[in-house]
C-alpha cells in the first residue's frame, strides 16, 4: 500500500495533477474571497513547496476597485515556500519564491484606510491600524509587463512598463511615468549582459551586469551608471551617480532620509549596496556656495535591528556657507548664479530680523544619526564677522534628540566650543546651549573698515561664556523664550578715542579729535553679564572702562518682539571746556534701531545757559565745563572686579 502510494504521488508529481485544477481555482477563488481563472495546460507540483505552470493565470480586482483586474498573466511559472505561506497566514508579509511569465499586467491599490488590492479575503470592518504590505518577491522574471500603482497612504499613482529581450544580447530595461507626492515621476532603467537575476538562486550569484539609472521627481534628478548583481533586489549595486536638485529634503523625502532643507545642491560620489546596508562615498558636493565632501553608511531597520534607520558617517569639505542651510533655521536660502550669490526675496515682506520658518520635528524622529563633521570654513553669511576656520563636532540624533556635541570651532585666533542640543520628541521642541568663548581677537573678528592709519574702532581679546535654555516650534520662538545668563569680558583692549568722545557729547575733545585724528584708548575693564528671561536680555553689568571716560549701560533687548531699550551714560575722567553731557538711547526694532540724546538733562543745561548768558554772554559757557572724575582717572581700571561691584548701584541709579 505504501509502495502504490508513493507511485501514485510521483505519477502525480510528473504528471503535474491536471484534474486538481478545477477543484483548485475553486478553492482559492473562496479562500481569496476572489475570483482566480486557471487556463489550461495547468500543472501543479507539491513536493517542495507549491509550484503552479498555467498558459494563463487571472485574478479579479476587489469590489471595491474599479480595476479591470488584479493580475493577468501568460506562460506562468509561480512558486511559493510551505514556510512563506505559513508566515502569510500568521499576518507577515506574502513572500513569493519566484514568479516567471512572458506577459503580465497588473493594477496593485492601496486606499487611504489602508485596505489594499493585494489584500485577500473578506473585507475587515475596521481599517487596518497599518497599511497591508507590498508582496515580496525572491525572483521575478517577466519579459513584458505593464504595473500601475496607486498607493493612497504614499500618494503615488505611477505605471511602470518593463521589457526583457534575449536577443541579439540579454537587455532589461523598464520605464516608470506618473506622480509622487503631487510630483511629476519619471525614470528609466536598463541593464544588459547576463541576466543572473533570473535564475533559482540569484543570492548566490556574483556576475554583476551594467546598470544605468536615470530618475526625476519633481525637480530632484537622479543619475547612476554601475553594476548591479541583483536587480530586483538591487543586490551588489557598485556605481557612481550624480545627484541634483532644489534642496536636500527634496532627496531625503522620497527614500526615508532626513536631511535638511537647503539650498540648491549637487552632489557626485560612488554608491555601494552591501545586503541591506547603503555606503556612500561623496566626493564632491556643491550646496549653493559651498563645498562639501564626506563618506556615509545608511543602515536599514533589518540590519540596524532598531526601530527606525540609522544614519553613520562624516561630513568635511573646503566651505560652508550658513545661508545655504538658511531653511534649517527658518531663514530665506539663497540663489547661487555662475557668478553672483544673491538672497532670494522672501514671498511677503517681514519687518522682522529673527527667522520663524516652523521647524519639521517629525523629521528628527524618522531617523538616528551619528556624523563626524570636520569643515575647513564656515562662513557665518554677513561681511562683518570672520568666518570660522576650522568647525568640528559631533552630531548625535537619536529619538528625536539632535545633539552637536564637542564643538570646536576657531576664529580670529580664537576659539569656541560647547555643547548645543534639540529635542523634537514633542510638538514644541527644547533647544539648549551651553558655549564659552575664549582669546577672540575683536579687530579680526569684526570687520571694521577704516581710513588708512586710523586704528580700529574696538580691539582687544574677548572671553566669555553662554547658558542658555529655551523651547518653541520655529527660531523666533526659541529666542523669544530663552533664559539663562551670558557672560563676556573684554581683555588687552583698545577703542577708538572719538567714539568715546562721541557717546559722552564732548564736543571740545571730539572737534580735537577731528583735528589731530584718532587714537586708541586703552580699555581697562568692559565687563557685560546680562540675564535673560522671557526672551529679554537685561545687564546686569554692562561697563566699559578708559582712561578717558567710563561708560554705562542699562536696558533691555527683547527676542521677542525685537525692540531695544538701551540707556548709555558716559562719565569722564578729564577736565572738557565744553561737553553736552547727556546719556544716549538706543531704541527701535533690530531692523531698524534709532540712536536719540535724552532731552532732560541737556535741556536743563541749555536753560541755566541761557538765564547765565543774560547775566554775562561768557558765563553761558559754565554749565558745559565738565572737571571730569580724576579720582577715576587715578584708580583706572586696576580692579576690574571691583568695578562690577560698583556698577551694581551705578545700574540702579540709572533704572531710575
Amino acid at each position: 500500500m505504501l509502495l502504490t502510494f508513493a507511485a501514485g504521488i510521483a505519477l502525480g508529481e510528473w504528471w503535474g495533477w491536471p484534474f486538481l485544477a478545477a477543484p483548485l481555482q475553486q478553492t482559492v477563488s473562496q479562500a481569496l474571497d476572489r475570483q482566480v481563472t486557471l487556463t489550461a495546460p495547468v500543472q501543479i507540483r507539491f513536493i517542495g513547496g507549491l509550484r503552479l505552470s498555467v498558459a494563463q493565470l487571472g485574478i479579479a480586482a476587489p469590489a471595491w476597485s474599479t480595476a479591470p483586474h488584479l493580475l493577468e498573466a501568460r506562460e506562468v511559472a509561480l512558486a511559493l515556500r510551505y514556510t512563506d505561506l505559513w508566515r502569510a497566514y500568521q499576518g507577515q508579509p506574502l513572500r513569493i519564491h519566484s514568479l516567471q511569465a512572458t506577459a503580465l499586467d497588473a493594477t496593485l491599490e492601496r486606499q487611504t484606510d489602508g485596505h489594499a488590492s493585494w489584500q485577500f479575503g473578506a473585507k475587515p470592518s475596521t481599517p487596518s491600524t497599518s497599511p497591508t504590505p507590498i508582496p515580496q518577491f525572491g525572483n521575478l522574471l517577466v519579459k513584458q509587463g505593464v504595473l500601475r500603482y496607486k498607493d493612497a497612504p504614499w500618494a503615488v499613482d505611477v505605471e511602470v512598463h518593463l521589457s526583457l529581450a534575449d536577443q541579439p544580447s540579454p537587455m532589461l530595461k523598464v520605464d516608470t511615468v506618473g506622480h509622487y507626492r503631487q510630483l511629476p515621476v519619471k525614470i528609466t532603467l536598463a541593464a544588459s549582459g547576463a541576466l543572473p537575476w533570473a535564475t533559482e538562486n540569484t543570492s548566490d550569484s556574483t556576475v554583476a551586469v551594467p546598470l544605468t539609472l536615470n530618475a526625476t521627481i519633481g525637480r530632484a534628478s537622479l543619475a547612476f551608471n554601475g553594476s548591479v548583481v541583483d536587480v530586483l533586489h538591487l543586490g551588489g549595486l557598485t556605481g557612481h551617480f550624480s545627484l541634483k536638485g532644489p534642496s536636500l529634503a527634496a532627496v531625503g523625502d522620497p527614500v526615508g532620509v532626513t536631511l535638511p532643507t537647503t539650498a540648491a545642491f549637487r552632489t557626485d560620489g560612488l554608491i555601494v549596496k552591501q545586503g541591506e546596508a547603503w555606503r556612500v562615498v561623496i566626493d564632491d558636493a556643491t550646496v549653493g556656495a559651498s563645498r562639501l565632501n564626506g563618506a556615509f553608511s545608511y543602515e536599514t531597520l533589518a540590519r540596524a535591528g532598531r526601530s527606525v534607520p540609522v544614519l553613520s558617517g562624516r561630513l568635511g569639505g573646503k566651505r560652508l556657507l550658513l545661508a545655504d542651510l538658511g531653511p534649517v533655521v527658518g531663514t530665506v536660502p539663497q540663489q547661487t548664479t555662475a557668478t553672483t550669490t544673491v538672497t532670494a526675496p522672501p514671498a511677503k515682506t517681514s519687518r522682522k530680523v529673527l527667522p520663524n520658518r516652523p521647524f519639521d520635528l517629525a523629521a528628527l524622529r524618522a531617523m538616528d544619526a551619528n556624523v563626524l563633521i570636520d569643515i575647513a570654513e564656515v562662513d557665518l553669511n554677513t561681511t562683518l564677522l570672520e568666518p570660522l576656520r576650522p568647525l568640528r563636532a559631533h552630531l548625535q540624533l537619536e529619538g528625536g534628540v539632535l545633539t552637536l556635541k564637542d564643538l570646536d570651532a576657531r576664529t580670529a585666533q580664537g576659539r569656541l566650543r560647547g555643547d548645543l542640543s534639540l529635542d523634537g520628541r514633542e510638538t514644541t521642541a527644547v533647544w539648549k546651549a551651553h558655549l564659552r568663548w575664549s582669546d577672540v581677537l575683536l579687530e579680526r573678528w569684526i570687520h571694521q573698515t577704516r581710513a588708512a592709519g586710523l586704528p580700529p574702532f574696538v580691539s582687544g581679546r574677548l572671553h566669555g561664556q553662554a547658558n542658555l535654555e529655551g523651547q518653541g516650534r520655529s527660531t523666533a520662538e526659541i529666542l523669544a523664550s530663552l533664559k539663562g545668563t551670558v557672560r563676556t569680558d573684554l581683555r588687552e583692549g583698545a577703542v577708538s578715542h572719538l567714539i568715546v568722545e562721541a557717546a559722552g557729547l564732548d564736543v571740545a575733545q571730539g572737534l580735537g579729535m577731528l583735528i589731530k585724528g584718532d587714537d586708541a584708548l586703552p580699555v581697562q575693564c568692559a565687563v557685560a553679564d546680562l540675564a535673560v528671561n522671557g526672551g529679554v536680555l537685561r545687564p546686569r553689568v554692562m561697563v566699559l572702562d578708559t582712561t578717558d571716560s567710563t561708560v554705562w549701560m542699562d536696558g533691555s533687548l527683547s527676542l521677542a518682539t525685537e525692540a531695544m531699550d538701551l540707556r548709555a551714560v558716559v562719565s569722564p575722567k578729564d577736565f572738557s571746556p565744553l561737553a553736552l553731557r547727556s546719556p544716549l538711547h538706543v531704541q527701535g526694532t533690530f531692523a531698524k534701531p534709532e540712536v536719540s540724546v535724552e532731552k532732560g538733562p541737556l535741556g536743563r543745561k541749555l536753560g541755566a545757559a541761557l538765564l547765565l548768558a543774560l547775566v554775562n554772554p561768557l558765563a553761558a559757557l559754565i554749565p558745559f565745563v565738565d572737571t571730569g572724575d580724576s579720582d577715576g582717572a587715578a584708580r583706572g581700571g586696576a580692579d576690574c572686579a571691583g568695578l562690577k561691584q560698583r556698577s551694581t548701584g551705578k545700574q540702579a541709579v540709572l533704572k531710575h
